[in-house]
C-alpha cells in the first residue's frame, strides 16, 4: 500500500512523465548555417528540467501543444558531432547526436557603387568599418521566446525568386563579407510583405543595409527586411501575416533593386530557405 502511494504521488508531481519520450530533430544533419527544429514528444515542459545542444541550455516553447525548440547553426560553426540531451525531472534522459555538415565554400567578386565610394582602398575600409557598427545595432534585435505564430511563414514577396543564395562570401577588394541572406528578384516599389506575425522592433536606415525593418516572430525568430525605398510601419507597431511593411528597393550597398531577407534565431542569421522548407505546409 505504501508503494502504490508513492508511485501515486510521483504521477501526480509528473502527469506526463512517460518512457515512451523521445526527441524528434528535423534535419540530423544541418548544414553550415541551416537550423534544427527539435521537438519533444510524449511530453510536456513542466516536465523538463533542462535541454542543452553542444553544452549550453537552450530555450523551448509550446507550439502545436508539443516542447519545441529552434537551435541555429552559425554559418561559422565547427563541422561536426554535436549531443543535444534533454533531461525529465524524475532522472529520464532523451540524447541525439546532430551531425553538422560543411557548407560548400563558394566565392563571387562583388563591386563597390559609386555611392558609397566606388572600387577604392579607402572604399573597401570604410565598408567594412561600418558593417561592422550597423551588424552591432542588428545583433541587439530582441525576439522573444513565446511565438508569435501559428501558421506557416510566408515568403516575403508575392512571386518569389531568388537571385542571390545565403552562405557564400563577397570578395570585394581585400576583404570577404559572407552574404548571411537570400536575395529575391524585385523591381523597385514591389510590396514587401510581413513574412508572419510579430512586433517590429527596428526600423531604421543604414548605411550598408539601407532602409530596414526588423520584426520580432516570437519563437526566437526575427526577420529583416533590407534595401528597401520605403517602409510603411514604425517601431513597436504589431504586424500581421501577409501585411506590407514596405517597398522595394536599392537603398545602401546594392547595385539594383531588390529585397534582401534576414532570418534570425537567438541572434544568429540563419538560411532563410532552410527556414521556410522547414516551416512548410506539410508541418501545420
Amino acid at each position: 500500500m505504501k508503494t502504490f502511494l508513492i508511485c501515486f504521488a510521483l504521477l501526480c508531481a509528473f502527469p506526463t512523465l512517460a518512457f515512451g519520450a523521445f526527441l524528434s530533430v528535423i534535419p540530423e544533419t544541418p548544414v553550415q548555417g541551416d537550423m534544427v527544429m527539435v521537438i519533444l514528444k510524449g511530453t510536456d515542459i513542466p516536465s523538463i528540467k533542462s535541454l542543452t545542444f553542444a553544452g549550453k541550455k537552450v530555450g523551448m516553447f509550446l507550439y502545436q501543444s508539443e516542447p519545441t525548440v529552434l537551435i541555429p547553426v552559425d554559418l561559422g560553426a565547427r563541422a561536426g558531432k554535436y549531443q543535444l540531451i534533454a533531461t525529465l525531472f524524475g532522472g529520464q534522459t532523451l540524447q541525439k547526436t546532430v551531425t553538422v555538415i560543411p557548407r560548400p565554400q563558394r566565392t563571387a567578386l562583388l563591386g563597390i557603387p559609386d555611392k558609397l565610394g566606388g572600387n577604392t582602398k579607402v572604399a573597401q575600409t570604410n565598408l567594412v568599418t561600418i558593417l561592422a557598427r550597423e551588424n552591432a545595432v542588428l545583433s541587439k534585435i530582441k525576439a522573444t521566446l513565446p511565438p508569435w505564430w501559428g501558421s506557416p511563414f510566408l515568403f516575403p514577396l508575392g512571386q518569389p525568386e531568388v537571385i542571390d543564395a545565403y552562405g557564400y562570401s563577397r570578395s570585394t577588394g581585400s576583404y570577404l563579407i559572407s552574404h548571411k541572406g537570400t536575395d529575391f528578384r524585385a523591381d523597385a516599389g514591389t510590396p514587401v510583405l510581413a513574412v508572419n506575425n510579430g512586433v517590429v522592433g527596428l526600423v531604421r536606415e543604414f548605411t550598408i543595409y539601407g532602409k530596414t525593418v526588423g520584426i520580432d516572430h516570437g519563437g526566437g525568430v526575427a526577420s529583416l527586411s533590407m534595401h528597401l525605398s520605403q517602409i510603411n510601419v514604425t517601431e513597436g507597431q504589431k504586424v500581421t501575416r501577409g501585411q506590407t511593411i514596405g517597398l522595394s528597393g536599392d537603398s545602401g550597398y546594392a547595385l539594383g533593386p531588390h529585397l534582401h531577407l534576414s532570418i534570425r534565431i537567438g541572434g544568429i542569421s540563419i538560411d532563410p530557405m532552410t527556414f521556410f522548407s522547414l516551416f512548410g505546409t506539410h508541418l501545420f
